[in-house]
């Protein structure tokens, strides 16, 4: 196959994942945005975490949230755990790995702020404990997995809300994941401050 043929290849892969996806991530995704929407307007944040291109996601919708997604309007309080190097490292060399992302929330996390947890495998230890912290801190989940996903869907509790892209390559979960993202910042913007040009 020459590298044309490929590319076409892996954007038909692509589209297909997604075409797949729609029917039963939808209700979902318009779940947890609503949840999102709720908390942002009683004065709560959104925490985001992920590990490799998962945390590239959470910056991904933070700074969507933060600056402005597809029109102008506020600013969005929301923090992505993944982008602190200095944090990252000291948690993980004085502690282990796994509490990088649950210390923080420990520290930051407040009842009804909500917890943005990426993994494609749901399997990543400290993805799992930072949903167990943020159950802690008696704070929603909104988790976004893939596969089977993995032991994070035994941690969900019935305020959360798992969206489960029904694939298993991670190149594939992951662009549904990115797509999901700006679903959700749609919908917020929406929920918050109605349709845009009356459209």
């Amino acid at each position: 196959m020459d590298t044309v043929e490929r590319v076409k290849r892996l954007f038909a892969d692509s589209i297909r994942s997604k075409q797949e996806a729609v029917e039963s991530l939808a209700p979902v995704i318009a779940r947890a945005a609503r949840t999102i929407g709720e908390r942002l307007l009683a004065g709560n944040k959104v925490l985001s975490c992920g590990n490799g291109g998962s945390a590239g996601d959470a910056q991904h919708f933070s700074s969507e949230m933060l600056n402005r997604f597809e029109r102008e309007r506020p600013a969005l309080p929301a923090i992505a755990l993944t982008t602190d190097t200095s944090t990252l490292t000291s948690i993980a060399n004085d502690y282990h790995y796994h509490e990088i992302f649950a210390k923080q929330v420990r520290a930051i996390g407040q009842p009804g702020d909500v917890l943005l947890a990426i993994s494609t495998s749901g399997n990543s230890a400290n993805i799992l404990r930072a949903v167990e912290t943020a159950h802690d801190r008696e704070m929603s989940v909104i988790a976004l997995t893939g596969k089977g996903g993995g032991s994070l869907v035994g941690k969900l509790a019935g305020a959360d809300t798992e969206v489960r892209v029904p694939a298993n390559s991670t190149a594939r979960i992951q662009e549904v994941h990115l797509l999901v993202i700006h679903c959700l910042c749609d919908l917020i913007d929406t929920q918050l401050f109605g349709e845009e040009n009356g459209t």
